[in-house]
């Protein structure tokens, strides 16, 4: 039997929303172990000047635990 943990986390681009989940994802397998799946909860844009200058991400990121 597998026991997984979920975990939430933000994360930031100025590039899009792709790298935004791809920077999160690689992130936060620097400390986790075992990810299996992640689900973007809500994602948001800055806007400057009527320019986008930063995608958000917040992600629901499952790993299993032992």
């Amino acid at each position: 039997m597998s026991v997984a943990k979920t975990i939430e986390i933000i994360s930031t681009s100025t590039t899009g929303f792709d790298d935004a989940v791809s920077a999160g994802i690689s992130e936060a397998s620097r400390t986790v172990n075992n990810i299996k799946s992640a689900w973007v909860k809500d994602q948001s844009v800055t806007v400057d000047n009527g320019a986008i200058t930063e995608w958000k991400v917040n992600l629901k990121v499952t790993f299993i635990v032992g």
